[in-house]
């Protein structure tokens, strides 16, 4: 299966950013699944003036994107909280790309406080049945994620690997449950 991880926050020193590196390296390790990070700052895409509904039909500089974006069987959202939602940044990344039927979405928020993102991960909630997506109801809400991973997405504090071990089995079930053709076991 080809998962994508999307790193929502466009910040230089993005905090949520260690979630999405740390989860890359638990998911290859812990499974045969291809699994990248779409980083928003990678993108400079504009504000949205036009939806792509292909690879043939996005602008030639946003082909490579288009390509992954349509080729994951799988997503996982990783977003700081900003204003009680997701990023906008994150926004106008799946603006572009919308429509994802039947793809299943991870939701992960994070945050150096203490409630972790999680009115963004209520509004998550709100986002993907939009996109036709189905949403695994496990969600990984990170508080105080400055504490739990470095910035190089090493976990520092093991007390939460429990629940990490929770939201990346259940993303993978419902994932391999939709998709039973691209199943891998879980190790």
């Amino acid at each position: 299966m080809n998962i994508e991880i999307i790193s929502g926050s466009p910040r230089k020193e993005s905090v949520s950013h260690r979630v999405a590196l740390f989860l890359q390296k638990y998911l290859s390790e812990k499974t045969s699944h291809t699994v990248n990070i779409i980083d928003v700052r990678d993108w400079d895409l504009p504000l949205l003036q036009g939806v792509y509904a292909s690879v043939e039909k996005t602008p030639d500089p946003y082909k490579p994107l288009a390509e992954r974006m349509f080729g994951a069987d799988a997503y996982i959202l990783v977003t700081p909280e900003y204003n009680g939602s997701y990023s906008p940044a994150l926004q106008n990344l799946i603006d572009h790309f919308p429509k994802r039927f039947r793809k299943v979405f991870g939701l992960v928020t994070a945050s150096p406080g203490a409630m972790g993102g999680i009115r963004a991960s209520q509004q998550l909630l709100l986002l993907v049945p939009a996109l036709f997506g189905i949403a695994s109801p496990f969600m990984l809400v990170t508080p105080m994620v400055d504490r739990k991973f470095d910035e190089k997405g090493n976990l520092i504090d093991p007390s939460f690997e429990k629940s990490v071990e929770q939201f990346t089995t259940e993303f993978l079930w419902l994932a391999e449950t939709v998709h039973p053709e691209i199943a891998t076991a879980y190790n």
